[in-house]
């Protein structure tokens, strides 16, 4: 029966096994759109060996493509894709963590970026264990649920989250890239990151890279737990 499955993983071993793609798949882990232009400069090629790159991607399942007007937009198809990609991450860097985010390309990037729409990085684990320690996730069967207290919280944020839908999950813990401690991600930590960034507490920059604001260092970081 495990046979049956080997071609598959192997397939999609080999899509992030080459260079160009798994420069694309970073690139998108942002969560943002971007055209194959953008891809190719990302994975220094030619547009037309982009091209070709996306065209695998695609039919394996790894990203999606939407036109838009004149132009194609591509994003990963899920967070499932994003998630397997973060573990591969940890994998590939097991024992030589320190050694990799010590780079300084990698510096800003462990202190806080986007990971497929919610907040990654030694920032985003600190707002998830401040949640934690208020009390305001409860565990459930799928991840967690936002509970009174974290309703509280939150509404000094001056959050209001929506309810739960039925396109994703809420709320669940993600193995954090670089801390190698959960974040936040699902649809509440969505909402949490772009209240965040639409307040000015965070700024958006290259690629994943996010950056604390001086006025979300004086109007979040007080809220949030000391780093642990």
């Amino acid at each position: 029966m495990a046979r049956d499955h080997e071609p598959r993983l192997a397939r999609a071993a080999a899509m992030v096994a080459d260079t160009a793609r798994s420069r694309m798949l970073s690139h998108l882990l942002s969560g943002d759109f971007a055209t194959a232009g953008e891809l190719a400069t990302a994975a220094s090629v030619t547009p037309a060996t982009a091209s070709g790159h996306l065209g695998k991607l695609l039919d394996a399942g790894f990203v999606l493509c939407e036109p838009r007007g004149r132009h194609r937009y591509y994003r990963l198809a899920g967070a499932e894709v994003a998630h397997a990609l973060e573990a591969l991450a940890l994998v590939a860097e097991a024992g030589a963590r320190d050694a990799a985010w010590s780079r300084p390309e990698r510096a800003r990037l462990r202190e806080a970026r986007c990971c497929y729409g919610h907040l990654a990085g030694r920032l985003g684990v600190r707002l998830f264990e401040t949640l934690l320690a208020q009390q305001g996730l409860q565990v459930e069967a799928n991840g967690y649920r936002l509970t009174d207290e974290g309703r509280a919280w939150l509404a000094g944020l001056g959050v209001s989250p929506r309810p739960p839908t039925a396109k994703r999950r809420y709320a669940y813990a993600c193995m954090d890239w670089s801390e190698r401690r959960d974040h936040l991600a699902g649809q509440l930590a969505d909402e949490l990151f772009a209240h965040c960034v639409a307040q000015g507490w965070m700024r958006r920059g290259d690629g994943r890279a996010v950056e604390l604001t001086p006025a979300g260092r004086r109007q979040l970081l007080p809220r949030l737990t000391a780093e642990g």
